[in-house]
């Protein structure tokens, strides 16, 4: 009897475990479209932080090597469409998007109707690169409060534009993502929810920079306020600095080596069901320290 026993409890404890294990997996694993399991959270970097010798195949293939699941490119660039999925194929490592390579200088915001325009047709350059590459979004920074454009003006001068390119972007199913930066405009969660709301585009979304909310407040405060709105993160640290310091030091610090709290980050994510990319925005380098990246952000996605 004793024996029996000992045997249902050996089982029962095994069929628990297996369980756990069983859960764990799920919980950290999404299903595609084809019906297989991929990863919850994908890790990038972006193309200036590869220091790689070489074509342009030659650093995509280094990524794949290090374990990255893909990487986000510039547009407008000097890059073709041909060289990009050339290289993609030839790898297997996809693009996942493209960042608005013009947005500071041809600003949605500024108070010049041509620069505007150059703006916009940069962001439709930008949305229809990312489409041709095998993108599904354009990280943008919608504008910039200056001496020639107040908080006001900045809101309604780039939403404006914005709504002038959903349209395309709703044809070709390519998110615009806006990312929070230190430009004196969406500094607030709650602030940055109402600017996408009132661009009024279900294609029109959250690239939340983890790093830089962190001058601002707590990470972890602005994904519950953000919530689904959320489409796709940057992935970097910065080391609150003492009053009167230099600011721009901060983000010298390592992944898990700065102020953020990547646990409550994460199960801050977790709550609102996040799944998707997450790309390296920091200092680049050569492959030693891509591989030093790729670990940190595994940390980082386990925490």
């Amino acid at each position: 009897m004793r024996k029996r026993l000992a045997s249902r409890r050996s089982f029962l404890a095994a069929t628990t475990a297996a369980a756990g294990i069983l859960y764990l997996g799920i919980n950290h694993m999404a299903r595609g479209e084809d019906g297989q399991k991929e990863k919850r959270y994908k890790k990038s970097v972006k193309i200036g932080m590869v220091q790689v010798q070489g074509s342009l195949q030659d650093k995509f293939q280094a990524l794949k090597d290090l374990g990255f699941d893909g990487i986000e490119l510039n547009a407008p660039s000097e890059l073709t469409v041909e060289e990009v999925k050339k290289a993609s194929e030839a790898t297997g490592l996809p693009v996942h998007g493209v960042v608005d390579s013009v947005h500071w200088n041809q600003r949605l915001s500024d108070p010049s109707e041509e620069v505007r325009a150059k703006g916009l047709e940069a962001l439709k350059t930008a949305i229809k690169f990312s489409k041709d590459v095998g993108g599904t979004s354009v990280l943008l920074v919608p504008g910039r409060v200056t001496p020639d454009a107040t908080y006001e003006q900045a809101w309604e001068r780039s939403i404006a534009e914005i709504k002038k390119a959903t349209p395309l972007a709703e044809e070709l199913g390519i998110d615009i993502l806006m990312e929070n930066v230190w430009n004196d405009f969406l500094t607030d969660p709650k602030e940055t929810a109402r600017f996408i709301d009132e661009c009024d585009s279900p294609r029109v979304g959250a690239y939340f920079d983890v790093g830089n909310a962190v001058r601002y407040s707590p990470p972890h405060q602005w994904v519950p306020v953000l919530g689904k709105r959320i489409k796709k993160l940057d992935i970097k640290d910065y080391k609150t600095q003492p009053e009167g310091g230099n600011l721009g030091a901060g983000f010298a610090a390592k992944l898990l080596e700065g102020s953020v709290d990547w646990p409550k980050v994460m199960d801050e994510l977790e709550k609102i069901e996040f799944t998707g990319w997450g790309t390296a925005e920091i200092q680049g380098g050569d492959k030693v320290w891509l591989k030093d990246v790729a670990e940190r952000m595994d940390k980082i996605f386990a925490s």
